[in-house]
């Protein structure tokens, strides 16, 4: 089968699973236009660790991470199942790169995870193996995470980082809403497209410097790091295609890229 693009997902709230709205729409669209995958490798904004870490169960948790959202919510589960053999492979292409990378066997799903998988693979009957991404050691390193996997796009294998283009959870105090959106917001949207389509990633990797409401947009990196890991995993020239899911709550944006 041809290789498998790799992809961005902004996963928002919690509450996407329970109100998918534009998001749930885009991701059953991209389910349809994808080959089906053989398994997931997933990076989460959720997962965060000093080193790189593979969940390895066979049947991974899904975990609720997160407090003060509806009682349903806490009892949704996305049952699908882990891939040991995979997480170990995982695991030998990022020490083969240098990255020296541990085994988790009990690591579950965080939302950062299940959330976006529930509305891209519904049945939850694709094995998935997560990936922590580390904060302390800078957005390079994490496009290198995503490069050192790349081969495993050509075996059929899905890779995602999921975060968020613009994440400050500080505004939800401020009154953004649909009405009312954050001005930083589209600025910084249209600067991470810009230089993304001409696969400037050295300007991405200074983001922070370059581009506009870079702090307003991202107050710390973790959510904007899944972001390197599907672009590493694209590999170089790769045609990059944005999807717009919209903006939740004046200030989440919601954007997904697609790299093939």
């Amino acid at each position: 089968m041809p290789a498998l693009p790799s992809l961005y997902i902004s996963h928002g709230s919690p509450m996407t699973a329970l109100q998918p709205g534009a998001t749930g729409e885009r991701l059953a669209e991209l389910a349809q236009a994808l080959p089906r995958p053989g398994a997931i490798v997933i990076a989460s904004a959720h997962w965060l660790a000093r080193t790189p870490l593979v969940g390895a169960a066979a049947q991974p948790e899904t975990i609720h991470d997160f407090h003060g959202f509806p009682p349903e919510l806490y009892q949704l589960r996305y049952p699908a199942p882990g891939a040991p053999a995979l997480a170990a492979q995982v695991a030998g292409l990022l020490d083969h790169a240098g990255l020296a990378p541990r085994l988790d066997p009990q690591r579950g799903l965080d939302h950062g995870a299940w959330v976006p998988l529930r509305l891209l693979y519904p049945a939850a009957d694709i094995p998935v193996v997560p990936v922590s991404i580390q904060p302390g050691l800078g957005l390079a390193h994490q496009y290198a995470l995503g490069r050192a996997l790349a081969p495993l796009r050509e075996q059929g294998v899905l890779l995602i980082g999921s975060g968020s283009i613009t994440h400050n959870l500080h505004d939800f105090r401020a009154g953004y809403s649909a009405e009312r959106e954050a001005p930083y917001v589209r600025p910084f949207i249209g600067w991470i497209e810009q230089k993304l389509a001409a696969g400037d990633v050295d300007a991405l990797l200074d983001y922070r410097r370059q581009a506009p409401f870079a702090q307003r947009a991202h107050p710390t990196d973790e959510h904007l790091l899944p972001l390197f890991f599907a672009l590493g995993a694209a590999g170089d020239g790769a045609h990059v295609q944005r999807i717009d899911a919209g903006i939740d709550l004046g200030f989440l944006a919601m954007d997904i890229y697609r790299f093939d």
